[in-house]
């Protein structure tokens, strides 16, 4: 985004001239990126609303960085569990497909014969 000088001196980047966002998300980002903006502005000058000043405040506590971190146990958790449940999947056709290979040499399977079958037949 582009600099520009305001009347102090600092450098800052221009809200005006933003890009439009091309997705929803892009959109969602561009307007928290300005809401965080304003929020410290407002802290800086100390017209910040006791919302905000108390949103802030949470960010920082010890609870709210313990929260965070259950929340990325957790998101890990799920994601070895789906993992280990496309292993057993994956484990378990192995096991259809050895299971069949033993039937077929040991004579006991018939190709020609659909495997629903057998049972029929007892």
């Amino acid at each position: 985004m582009p600099k520009v000088k305001k009347r102090d001196g600092k450098d800052t980047e221009d809200k005006n001239n933003m890009r439009p966002a091309l997705t929803p998300e892009a959109r969602e980002n561009q307007l928290i990126y300005l809401a965080t903006e304003l929020a410290e502005q407002q802290l800086k000058d100390g017209t910040a609303s006791s919302q905000v000043i108390t949103h802030y405040l949470k960010l920082g506590s010890s609870k709210e960085k313990l929260e965070k971190e259950i929340l990325e146990k957790q998101k890990d958790l799920i994601s070895a569990k789906t993992e280990a449940l496309q292993s057993a999947k994956h484990i378990e056709e192995l096991y259809e497909k050895a299971v069949a290979a033993m039937q077929r040499y040991s004579g006991h399977y018939d190709e020609s014969e659909p495997e629903d079958e057998d049972e029929d037949e007892e």
